[in-house]
């Protein structure tokens, strides 16, 4: 088994992809599993096979303690990472080769508090990645593209599991823009151009200082375009995914 979690700033299409990327998987066979991992999400455009609403109910949290919306969020955030075994024993339950999980539309929930990794590194022993979403239309800004840059560095960081960069929602912009974006991605040089041609001021300078500092890493993003909407680049997606859990064998056994 092999788990992927799919996250990305609010709006990125965490969920739509969810589904869209399941459904594919479905239709060339493979047997893939989806969970649900955002307590606070009213509405999904698929079934999941495991729900953490089940578990945590934002509304009760809310009347029992006398919470706002984000103060149940984090309080159920926690309350998650505490059926941690019990969600790892459902999971197991699936027997399904890929398991994708949705995970909280308030990236920060899942990220950049404790009970994100505690989550990744309990759910299960099995090998894992991270889906970072690099939404299309918020990238073709070159201030834009440098923030998700650095937040993806951070989720890296944080996570330290093979992580996959996606360009989502690429079937909105001109494709000339789309291979502006994934040229940014795969060389430098194109993106400090970008940079100093459009930004000014402090904007370019903290630009291309966060840019610097990420590639004086050794950090490299790549980005694939996809269109949860199309299927464009679904073939792409999977052969990434290939790679890193079964050497670009089929997840299916």
């Amino acid at each position: 088994m092999y788990i992927t979690f799919i996250v990305g700033t609010a709006g990125s299409g965490k969920s739509f992809l969810t589904y869209a990327f399941s459904q594919w998987l479905r239709t060339s066979k493979q047997n893939v599993a989806t969970i649900n991992l955002d307590p606070g999400v009213v509405v999904l455009p698929y079934t999941p096979d495991l729900d953490v609403r089940d578990y945590v109910d934002i509304s009760t949290l809310m009347k029992t303690h006398q919470l706002g919306p984000n103060g149940a969020l984090i309080m159920a955030a926690d309350l998650i990472a505490e059926q941690s075994e019990a969600l790892s024993s459902e999971i197991q339950d699936l027997k399904a080769d890929l398991v994708l999980v949705d995970t909280p539309g308030q990236m920060e929930l899942f990220a950049f508090r404790a009970s994100g990794p505690y989550i990744v590194a309990e759910l299960t022993k099995e090998l894992k990645s991270i889906v970072y979403l690099f939404d299309a239309i918020f990238s073709l800004n070159p201030l834009n593209y440098v923030s998700n840059l650095f937040l993806s560095a951070a989720v890296y960081n944080r996570f330290l599991i093979p992580q996959v960069h996606i360009l989502s929602k690429c079937d909105v912009l001109p494709q000339e823009d789309v291979d502006s974006i994934v040229d940014w991605s795969s060389k430098p040089d194109t993106l400090e151009t970008a940079i100093n041609e459009k930004l000014k001021g402090a904007k370019r300078l903290l630009s291309r200082d966060i840019m610097q500092a990420v590639y004086r890493l050794g950090l490299r993003f790549p980005l694939t375009p996809v269109s949860a909407r199309t299927n464009e680049g679904m073939t792409n997606l999977n052969m990434v995914m290939e790679r890193i859990f079964a050497g670009g064998d089929k997840f299916t056994y």
